[in-house]
């Protein structure tokens, strides 16, 4: 499984819009958080996801919340 690494920035694009990118920087982790600075809440701990077999075969986070349309930044999808 895939996980994030401090120093590394992420991304996703948003489910409605496909012109919006969310990106996050990994700045700490523990085993079970990880602390991302994005655009909108600036530095801030989320709880990794980890359902390997379903998703992503990676960590995952949800930076904005748990509704529906939420979006997802997952470890495989790392920035350039």
């Amino acid at each position: 499984m895939k996980k994030f690494e401090i120093g590394k920035t992420y991304y996703t694009q948003h489910a409605c819009n496909s012109d919006c990118i969310i990106r996050a920087k990994c700045v700490k982790r523990t085993a079970s958080t990880v602390t991302m600075v994005t655009g909108m809440y600036g530095e801030r701990t989320y709880r990794i996801m980890r359902d390997s077999e379903r998703f992503f075969h990676a960590e995952a986070i949800r930076p904005y919340g748990s509704y529906s349309m939420a979006p997802i930044i997952d470890a495989n999808r790392e920035c350039a």
